[in-house]
């Protein structure tokens, strides 16, 4: 609330003293000596209260200010006012700081508040606890000369970016596995949150030992079952009722043994296993050969097949990686789509990056199945990939493939008009020839 404006108070008062003073002066003769000394008087009066104010501020302002009447009293009361609003103000910050402290203190996970400099301004328990900080000792030090981790030093130089995590052992003990992220917020400061996903790191470990383990032994008896069932169906060609069923056999056996290979290579991608260097190589001639191979696949369907590719762009990955997911985007375009269909394949890069997709004029996909569709083994239509051969994983070894060539897969589809999936990668993995290979007719 804004104070009452005191001066005409102090006019009045101050004319109702002076006016009988001069008055008094003009009758006797002595007026202008008369004021003089009111003049004095005022000046004197003025200096004391500037003398009593310094010596209150200097003091720090926080006793009792001396009981002064007229406007240096109003003065020392109105600064006196405001200096204890601002005191209850702090006060009442420091409860809220410390509130969102005590809380920051209970959460289970480590929090490290940090500059834009990564230099540390404050940690919670757990951040001591599961990342062997030392508070207040490490206050004012950069996060990356306590924690030397080759992947924590990668993940903190595009963190700013890209609000991405990582997964690395505690510094304080190799068999803890901490999941990290870094939240921008306020001015230019940063949150480190750590937490502790051992449990679920060994789960998912013994996960995919049993997957690749089930599937090595699986491996050799399949292929054992697949040999006997070829030669049996030659040997029993002219016994029809027989040859059905035989038929039958190689096919579900084939069918698993698919499935046995696939489990395989995504086992491999998931545990990081590598299937090849990372180098410099041309897609185009790959990319020929998969469509020539898809229009084989695709026999007397009779889609149409479109190659819309840069033979001059240049990639940085693994080329059998490469080949298994465009590979697994191509065959699914064959085999989920009706015959006719025009399946359009493309590679190409712009500012924005590189792009592989493929395209193709089916019967869409309906948007709740979107977000799912590379997950293990998930369908959009059980039955129709079943008789289609389909494994459920093809996608999922795609975004595993993608995620380790540091890119993602974009999927859109309208029903009644086509899908197309997308895979998008940072242009820093693509770069110009200055020979393009001769197109392979």
């Amino acid at each position: 609330m804004q104070p009452r404006n005191t001066w005409p108070d102090i006019l009045i008062t101050s004319l109702l003293i002076a006016l009988p003073i001069l008055a008094l002066g003009w009758a006797t003769g002595q007026f202008w000596p008369t004021v003089a000394f009111l003049l004095g008087a005022a000046l004197a009066w003025n200096i004391a209260n500037l003398l009593w104010l310094e010596t209150w501020l200097r003091r720090g302002g926080r006793a009792e200010p001396p009981d002064v009447r007229g406007l240096w009293g109003v003065i020392f009361d109105q600064l006196y006012r405001r200096r204890k609003r601002h005191e209850h103000r702090v006060h009442r910050l420091r409860q809220l700081l410390e509130r969102y402290r005590d809380s920051a203190r209970a959460m289970p996970d480590a929090v490290v508040v940090l500059n834009d400099d990564l230099r540390i301004e404050w940690v919670n328990t757990m951040a001591c606890q599961l990342l062997g900080l030392d508070w207040p000792r490490d206050e004012g030090q950069r996060i990356t000369h306590l924690l030397r981790h080759p992947e924590f030093l990668q993940f903190m130089e595009r963190a700013r970016e890209s609000l991405a995590r990582v997964t690395v052992p505690s510094p304080l003990d190799d068999e803890r596995q901490l999941e990290l992220r870094m939240l921008p917020y306020g001015d230019a400061q940063y949150l480190l949150l750590a937490r502790d996903t051992t449990h679920l790191h060994r789960l998912e470990v013994m996960r995919r030992d049993f997957i690749a383990n089930v599937s090595h032994e699986l491996r050799t008896p399949l292929t054992v079952l697949y040999g006997v069932t070829e030669t049996l169906e030659e040997e029993l060609q002219e016994q029809p009722e027989l040859a059905r069923s035989v038929q039958m056999l190689r096919e579900q056996s084939e069918r698993m043994k698919l499935l046995v290979d696939d489990l395989l290579l995504l086992s491999r991608l998931e545990t990081g296993e590598t299937t090849g260097p990372q180098d410099w190589f041309n897609p185009f001639p790959m990319l020929q050969k998969l469509t020539e191979e898809a229009r084989v696949l695709s026999g007397t369907e009779g889609h149409q097949f479109v190659l819309d590719a840069d033979p001059a762009l240049e990639f940085l990955g693994n080329p059998n990686e490469l080949r298994s997911a465009c590979a697994n985007l191509l065959f699914n375009a064959v085999k989920y789509t009706p015959g006719g269909t025009r399946v359009t394949l493309r590679w190409q890069a712009d500012a924005d990056g590189a792009r592989l997709s493929v395209e193709d004029t089916g019967p869409g996909i309906a948007s709740h199945h979107l977000s799912r569709l590379t997950e293990r083994f998930y369908r959009v239509d059980a039955g129709r990939t079943q008789s289609r051969g389909g494994t459920g994983l093809g996608l999922a070894i795609v975004k595993h493939v993608l995620a380790r060539h540091d890119g993602h897969l974009s999927i859109e589809s309208e029903v009644g008009r086509g899908s197309r999936f997308t895979c998008l990668f940072p242009l820093g993995r693509t770069r110009p020839v200055e020979a393009p290979p001769a197109t392979v007719e």
